[in-house]
């Protein structure tokens, strides 16, 4: 790593200076932003920031849809040395409020097309002091409170000269709060040479992306996978990334593949099942050379399903919001639908037993990793970074198992594990046997005690659209492909399952329920 190092002179000025100021960096709403573009709306937004006088290390929320705007104002708090906090779009304003207190912001970014959660926020976020509006419309704000709008804001520091703030690799960058699964929300705090590390590991190495890749991605700018989908990878190998603002549905997404012909596609396993639960034709992905997967396990019957019906692989692996992109993959050439794959050059991992002793292959064992974009830890959380940051390695929380080849299958959250008869069950198996039955779209398994106390494993379906399987149907279908111990002692028929707003199942809320 170099001494000197700012994550937006990595991904903009390293383009200008490779003579690509006039490629397409992204494609929003049908027009083309070039990178040259893009870096003037990126200094606009430092300069702007600069003149809030927004200081090193101070935290900016940005609660935006995916946009030029979203682009601009990550950047261009970067290049300032600030710290850029994107946020989910799809919280309320409780929420939105809780993590600007959190974070201490005085300042935040704000989209008016999300107007009943910003007023949220502008009334509790308790250190604001002033909130740039992006888009039409008005949002309820409190009088103490100074707002600015996004185009007259940034216009008025154009032609404004910032200096790129001298970070270095270990310079704080951003925050990404973590998904809520298990609780409150934690903001993982990463550092300049995270983003430059993902793209040079799994980006290049994994995914081998060009110049030439179009990419196109269901997961947001706000989530770690979306990041890195959409902004990093593209941005670091010179490529186009395609922003679509809108919430992704079947028809809307695969409308968006066929007009825009991306090369990579980026979705998570819920909204590939939703793909295929809906009406499209067999060469929607024809432009797509790789698929990708990640926030859940992919379960294999999807994956087979997924490649009869559209011809492509999808190459599923695992990362998380703490170590920022995907660490463990499947890849081209080399996929094994139903695990997560190999090790990403880069990173290490061990598998321990509860009493930290690694594993043999083939037995589960919690799952730590290691690797240069790990976060430094959690904002104001100490008892909980003791238990998971531990020294070079972190505990992902994680089950996992690993054969001896060196490919590694998900068990569940070391949370979610249940032992039936005194053995542990793997949610996931159960999980992925149950969307085997061609009539589920989507279960979750938990364990539930009985009359006596013993966990039992309850499985949660979503059924596919006009479809009703009997309960006594799906344990059958299970009993015939799983020990008996694992098979599911109740099925609970349901409209959907609850999930944070990227797509995870939030098991807890079945268990508690």
């Amino acid at each position: 790593m170099p001494e000197r190092l700012n994550a937006s002179e990595y991904l903009l000025d390293r383009r200008l200076e490779a003579g690509d100021g006039d490629r397409v960096a992204f494609r929003y709403q049908g027009q083309d932003l070039t990178y040259a573009e893009i870096a003037s709306r990126t200094r606009q937004a430092a300069a702007a920031l600069t003149g809030l006088d927004v200081r090193p290390e101070e935290r900016v929320p940005i609660v935006l849809l995916d946009g030029p705007e979203w682009v601009a104002a990550f950047l261009g708090a970067l290049r300032i040395g600030a710290v850029p906090v994107p946020v989910s779009t799809m919280l309320t304003g409780d929420d939105l409020a809780f993590l600007c207190a959190d974070a201490r912001a005085r300042v935040a970014i704000g989209a008016t097309a999300l107007g009943e959660a910003i007023a949220g926020m502008a009334a509790g976020g308790a250190e604001l002091r002033d909130l740039i509006l992006v888009g039409d419309g008005d949002v309820a704000t409190p009088p103490a409170l100074r707002t600015h709008r996004w185009d007259s804001w940034v216009g008025e520091a154009a032609g404004a000269e910032t200096d790129v703030y001298p970070t270095w690799p270990d310079s704080p960058a951003f925050w990404l709060y973590t998904s809520g699964t298990t609780g409150k929300p934690k903001g993982a705090m990463h550092r300049h040479a995270d983003l430059p590390y993902t793209a040079e590991t799994y980006g290049r190495q994994v995914l081998g992306v060009t110049r030439d890749d179009r990419c196109y991605s269901v997961a947001k700018l706000f989530f770690a996978y979306g990041l890195g989908n959409s902004l990093t990878f593209p941005m670091a190998a010179g490529a186009t990334t395609v922003l679509d603002p809108r919430r992704p549905t079947p028809d809307g997404v695969a409308d968006a593949v066929r007009a825009e012909r991306p090369t990579l596609f980026f979705a998570v396993p819920t909204f590939y099942a939703a793909l295929l639960a809906a009406d499209l034709a067999a060469d929607t992905f024809s432009s797509v050379r790789y698929a990708v997967s990640a926030g859940e396990p992919l379960p294999a019957d999807l994956h087979r399903r997924f490649r009869e019906r559209f011809g492509i692989d999808i190459l599923d692996g695992i990362g998380t919001t703490e170590i920022l992109h995907i660490f463990i993959s499947n890849r081209p050439g080399d996929v094994r639908p139903g695990t997560s794959g190999r090790l990403v050059p880069g990173y290490d991992a061990k598998l321990l037993a509860d009493d930290g002793v690694p594993v043999p292959d083939g037995e589960p064992g919690h799952l730590y990793v290691s690797g240069e974009s790990v976060a430094t830890g959690y904002w104001c959380r100490t008892d909980v970074n003791r238990r998971t940051f531990q020294g070079e390695w972190i505990r992902t929380g994680d089950v996992f198992s690993r054969s001896a080849d060196g490919v590694y299958t998900y068990a569940g959250r070391s949370d979610d594990m249940l032992k039936a008869g005194g053995i542990w069950v793997s949610p996931a198996e159960v999980e992925a046997t149950l969307v085997a039955h061609p009539d589920v779209l989507e279960a979750a398994v938990v364990g539930r005690s009985d009359a006596d106390g013993v966990d039992r494993p309850v499985a949660y379906v979503v059924p596919l659209p006009g479809r009703t399987p009997a309960a006594e149907d799906l344990i059958a279908f299970c009993t015939a492909r799983l020990a008996a111990f694992k098979r599911p002692r109740e099925v609970i028929l349901v409209d959907d399952l609850p999930k944070t707003a990227t797509g995870k199942i939030q098991r807890f809320k079945l268990r508690d329920g």
